[in-house]
């Protein structure tokens, strides 16, 4: 069918797959393309084939969520990730959609969420789920705007703090940058004492917060 929407459903519990078929296949104009388990999987399957929309599990075996994300919004801009997940906490929600992610939806979400959210990254819009917009609202209505042009980071520290945000160790990192370890150590400290916390978690979350990935 000409006006199809191919669709790739990727998540590791496969009652969840079941789910999502199911109500997908009550749509004549919803084709699902193929499903995955895990990051490396669904990689090695949008290499061949792409989707026009991919449900998303941000929790699979292999990449992060943000960094796989990141990944396939990088290399195939045109495939429309909804986010299905379990997870929505504000500042999770932020890091998807700044990682390419089009809609965020939470599993518990009714078939008409995910109808509707489907046909508005076709539309080329954004959708977040109700509940999690809520929650977006009041976060902003309960603290103050932070800029992140507070935080005068070097462009080599915003590296970092990227990579470390995508959960690479000091060695990965030193050796994704050509660095020396010593540097990566150094400047990761520069970044903690300029986001005023105390560990990486504190830090990645800070960042966040802040906008600064």
């Amino acid at each position: 069918m000409s006006n199809s929407i191919n669709i790739a459903i990727a998540d590791d519990h496969l009652i969840v797959v079941n789910g999502l078929r199911a109500m997908l296949a009550t749509r004549p104009d919803f084709q699902i393309l193929f499903q995955a388990q895990d990051g490396d999987s669904l990689w090695e399957q949008l290499q061949t084939r792409q989707p026009d929309v991919l449900l998303l599990d941000i929790q699979m075996p292999g990449l992060s969520g943000p960094e796989l994300c990141r990944k396939i919004h990088k290399q195939f801009p045109d495939i429309r990730i909804v986010v299905l997940t379990s997870h929505d906490t504000p500042a999770y929600v932020k890091q998807m959609i700044r990682s390419g992610a089009a809609g965020y939806l939470v599993k518990n979400s009714g078939m008409d969420a995910l109808f509707t959210a489907i046909g508005k990254v076709m539309e080329g819009e954004k959708y977040i789920d109700d509940y999690i917009r809520n929650g977006l609202v009041q976060e902003a209505l309960a603290e103050h705007p932070v800029s992140r042009y507070e935080i005068p980071l070097t462009r080599r520290e915003k590296d970092i703090l990227q990579l470390i945000a995508e959960e690479l160790s000091n060695p990965e990192i030193a050796a994704r940058l050509c660095i020396s370890l010593r540097t990566v150590e150094t400047h990761r400290q520069n970044i903690i004492h300029k986001l005023r916390v105390k560990n990486t978690v504190g830090l990645v979350k800070e960042a966040i917060r802040r906008g600064l990935i």
